[in-house]
């Protein structure tokens, strides 16, 4: 990933700048090498759905249908990325997974336990398996706690340790981290955005947790520190033996951590794939809009892509379009996206799309699989 790609972007010159000190080794932890572990989260048609009320009686006047028949697999020690604009579902699917959200149908099962049917009383214990990263470190960080006690907190509400196990797991964390002992005395705002980051990755490590759900890790950081951030995740995971679901907009954060990328659009994952075959060779025009908004920094080669970039406005997840929901933003649409909701067809090993003009061509159209039902490809 030098300077010299034609594709390298600014988080992916700042990856290659990094000290060798920064980068960890590559114990098993590389995202270019598919993850042969066991099925640890499966995601089987889910669909989420809010009820919009209004008036006296608070009656329902309509649906927002934040994700729509959604299907993937996630197997143990593997990253996978989730990606698409702002609204298309991915956060929701982020939440539905650790059961901050329940479903509206569909099923997701981790570690061969179904979700939705877990008591209440159990939820607690399935949940030390079942860790999330907030998108905003600052805003998920309890401003009246000292740090040592927001990273103990889920220790004692698990009632785990004595009290000087807790306080000795708690420096241990923040060493892991990357942050000073002194850090258990201060508040969550003398701290930098990248630091909070490093905290709130501590809590999630707290438990030891089997899956992390990353929203947005590096959103809200520098280039510098995204990159900083993004090497700890991979040199955590090679040591905790974790799994990661990644949520970003950013595809060159995700395809750097990720063994394999999950693209969602307006509630639907319209492509998967390994990261490298999505990234060198995207089968819809949604992802290779994704992919060609990207700065390189190559002054022709940016103005040969502008284009070829998506443009409008994501349509409105009220009153999605029919058939597929990309075509009101497609080059390539027809009359035929209008009418028919496309199937998932197969591009290659593990590679997937739903589109009727797909970019790559189709070695298979699998029955009965449709854009939301890509499990037989994650």
């Amino acid at each position: 990933m030098g300077s010299d790609s034609p594709r390298a972007a600014p988080i992916e010159l700042a990856l290659a700048r990094t000290p060798d000190w920064a980068v960890p080794a590559p114990l098993g932890g590389d995202p270019t090498v598919p993850a042969s572990g066991e099925v640890l989260l499966s995601v089987q048609h889910a669909v989420k759905e809010y009820p919009i009320r209004s008036g006296a009686f608070s009656r329902a006047r309509g649906v927002v249908h934040a994700v729509s028949d959604v299907s993937f697999e996630v197997r143990e020690g593997e990253t996978f990325g989730l990606v698409g604009e702002s609204g298309c579902g991915k956060t929701t699917i982020g939440r539905l997974i650790v059961a901050l959200e329940h479903l509206t149908s569909g099923s997701i099962g981790f570690s061969g336990t179904e979700l939705a049917n877990v008591k209440a009383s159990e939820l607690r214990k399935v949940r030390r398996d079942l860790q999330l990263m907030f998108q905003d470190p600052y805003a998920s960080l309890d401003p009246r706690m000292h740090v040592g006690t927001i990273i103990e907190e889920p220790l004692v509400i698990q009632k785990i340790g004595s009290r000087v196990k807790r306080r000795n797991r708690v420096l241990a964390l923040l060493d892991e981290v990357g942050l000073p002992a002194r850090s258990t005395e201060l508040y969550p705002h003398e701290f930098s955005g990248g630091q909070r980051q490093r905290i709130g990755l501590a809590r999630a490590l707290a438990l030891n947790p089997r899956l992390i759900v990353a929203d947005e890790p590096v959103s809200a950081l520098d280039v510098s520190i995204q990159a900083q951030i993004l090497n700890l995740m991979r040199s955590l995971q090679d040591r905790h033996k974790l799994t990661y679901v990644v949520i970003s907009h950013d595809l060159a954060v995700v395809k750097y951590v990720a063994n394999t990328i999950g693209v969602m659009y307006l509630g639907k994952l319209v492509e998967v794939g390994p990261a490298e075959t999505v990234y060198a060779h995207a089968a819809h025009p949604y992802t290779q809009g994704l992919i060609d908004t990207i700065p390189v920094p190559d002054p022709r080669l940016a103005k040969a892509r502008r284009g070829h970039l998506v443009r409008g406005e994501l349509p409105s997840a009220i009153d999605p379009p029919s058939g597929c929901r990309f075509r009101t933003r497609c080059p390539f649409a027809q009359e035929l996206c209008a009418a028919k909701e496309p199937e998932m067809r197969e591009f290659g090993a593990g590679h997937a799309a739903a589109c009727h003009f797909p970019l790559q061509t189709a070695v298979a159209v699998p029955v009965g699989i449709t854009t939301g039902s890509s499990a037989g490809f994650a």
